[in-house]
């Protein structure tokens, strides 16, 4: 099994990162007043990775010629999860609950690959940029 993340996932992967790692380093520093703003753009940042992460499921998903019904209901609850969290929930709980929702994403990517529909190297690349985005979500979160 080749686990060797191929160089456009990986560079483009950590790229996904400079938006969060950038908003919370401007929330926890508060550069220029600007940290409720960097901490809404994280938000919605972390909201549309989560939407992504679901759709890359729904592909995986339905590789095979009969889908399965759980499978693809669990891809659509990271699109609706956090719609939900940013539209009912103030910013600190939206925070926490989409850090908690990233970090427990490698669960369905781990799944995902035992069952063979996704490649060899997606867990190795999906659980350190889901641990980095919960930290900065985290991070987002508990600055003020």
């Amino acid at each position: 099994m080749n686990r060797r993340i191929p160089p456009a996932p990986l560079v483009l992967g950590l790229a996904g990162l400079i938006p969060p790692i950038a908003g919370a380093l401007v929330m926890c520093l508060n550069y220029s007043g600007l940290g409720v703003v960097a901490r809404e753009a994280v938000l919605l940042y972390a909201a549309l990775i989560a939407s992504f992460l679901g759709g890359s499921w729904w592909g995986f998903a339905s590789r095979t010629e009969r889908p399965s019904w759980l499978l693809l209901i669990v891809s659509v609850i990271p699109s609706l999860a956090p719609w939900a969290m940013l539209l009912a929930l103030p910013s600190l709980e939206a925070g926490a609950g989409l850090a908690l929702l990233i970090l427990l994403t490698p669960l369905v990517d781990w799944r995902l690959q035992r069952m063979g529909l996704a490649p060899p190297w997606w867990l190795w690349l999906r659980v350190p940029l889901s641990i980095m985005l919960g930290v900065a979500l985290l991070f987002v979160t508990l600055c003020r």
